[in-house]
């Protein structure tokens, strides 16, 4: 069976190849997180713009430390990127989002590219992706009210 999180990583690949597609590469990330929001909306996917990470050191809850660029549907994070190319502190930095949210996946965006496929990166963070596959398959087995 296939998981619910690769049709939401789709969908939303699929909506940054269609800004990608329109505007090109070359331009500011902002430009690209907002165009991003509205083709996930016209897609009716849920999403959240620079999210607040609170930030906790040692049990010490320091306010918000982070912001995520985008949330979708509270279980996928996006990083809109448009830089020249995409090293290990970028992917680092997506794996923290994702532990600090207990988000399961998170995709890298880099816009700056010629074929948009060449920039996302997947990444995975498998202590809540077991978590977020129970909750989807109790979520599916409740019956409508």
């Amino acid at each position: 069976m296939e998981s619910p999180h690769n049709e939401l990583t789709r969908n939303v690949i699929a909506a940054a190849i269609d800004v990608h597609r329109v505007l090109g590469p070359g331009l500011l990330e902002s430009v690209y997180l907002e165009c991003l929001r509205l083709e996930l909306t016209n897609r009716n996917l849920r999403s959240a713009a620079q999210v607040a990470i609170p930030i906790a050191y040692k049990g010490l809850d320091l306010g918000v430390g982070y912001r995520v660029d985008l949330l979708v549907e509270d279980r996928l994070v996006v990083e809109v990127k448009s830089v020249e190319r995409v090293i290990a502190v970028h992917k680092a930095q997506v794996l923290t989002y994702l532990r600090l949210t207990a988000c399961p996946l998170g995709l890298l965006i880099n816009f700056n590219v010629a074929k948009l496929v060449d920039g996302v990166h997947r990444l995975v963070n498998p202590r809540a992706l077991g978590r977020h596959e129970a909750f989807d398959s109790a979520q599916a087995e409740k019956p409508s009210p």
